[in-house]
């Protein structure tokens, strides 16, 4: 895992509160990379994202499901519409928060949802609440993620399951700018700390969780950054970023260097679906 300093909590609240409108001008309610298999456009290749993780830990209507980081309700609201079960959104951002509670209501989806505005570092549930402990590129912002997962361990019930995609540090440190690479993206992207997709699994492992596959969607992801780096050319919105907060104009002159990362093999994207065993 590398870490870098100087990354406070309200910096990322801040980048949230102020960043949403960017994310949705740039790239819609789905705030996450999108997977593509083909042709598909930006939207349906965010939605592929989170119907392809909900397939492979069986989402379905008898599941109460947990979003940490849920960002607009973008995944919150697919799933509570397209599975029919009950999800809890947490989001860092209260705007985030009102922002998802007004979609899902637009949606008819208010009686299966609800969002949270905390931070998921600090949240309390019950223990054995949830069936679903679901996160899409948010452990990236948390700062001691071994405890995190110590949590979201006692929050699933036994048999449930945890689905998390995120941002990993690249397993092939050898490169003499490997560091570099990563440190920056940190920096950029607000992310106190990038670790491994084996960092992550031997976390869970710790937190009495079985791993039961890691997936690699790099290739299939990376596109993502290709079509924002685009769309901040095409509609000017780096000057609307200049005025409001220098913190946006960086992130969005990070997409090249993340872009860069992918490629280098410094960053990769991805998967790890892990079950609490039953007792």
């Amino acid at each position: 895992m590398i870490a870098v300093e100087g990354v406070e909590k309200n910096t990322i609240r801040q980048h949230y509160q102020l960043g949403t409108a960017f994310y949705w001008l740039l790239w819609g309610p789905h705030i996450h990379h999108g997977l593509w298999s083909g042709n598909e456009s930006s939207f349906q290749a965010q939605c592929q994202l989170t119907d392809t993780l909900a397939d492979l830990i069986q989402v379905d209507s008898r599941d109460q499901v947990v979003d940490i980081g849920c960002g607009m309700g973008g995944s919150s609201i697919r799933l509570a519409k397209h599975r029919g079960c009950h999800v809890t959104g947490v989001t860092l951002s209260p705007i985030q928060r009102r922002w998802a509670a007004v979609t899902a209501s637009l949606k008819g989806q208010s009686k299966r949802t609800r969002f949270i505005a905390d931070d998921a570092e600090r949240i309390q549930f019950s223990e054995n609440q949830f069936d679903v402990v679901w996160s899409i590129e948010c452990t990236e912002h948390l700062y001691d993620k071994p405890a995190f997962f110590q949590n979201a361990a006692r929050w699933l019930r036994p048999g449930g399951r945890m689905a998390i995609a995120v941002w990993f540090e690249g397993q092939d440190t050898s490169r003499h700018d490997h560091r570099q690479q990563v440190e920056e993206v940190c920096r950029r992207f607000v992310c106190p700390s990038l670790a491994t997709q084996d960092d992550y699994a031997n976390w869970m492992t710790s937190a009495g969780l079985v791993v039961r596959d890691k997936i690699d969607w790099t290739d299939r992801a990376a596109k993502t950054w290709e079509i924002c780096k685009r769309r901040v050319s095409r509609t000017g919105v780096r000057h609307i970023a200049k005025v409001l907060d220098q913190d946006q104009v960086e992130f969005l002159d990070g997409f090249d260097t993340l872009l860069e990362a992918y490629r280098s093999g410094a960053m990769q994207y991805g998967a790890i679906i892990a079950e609490k065993p039953r007792q």
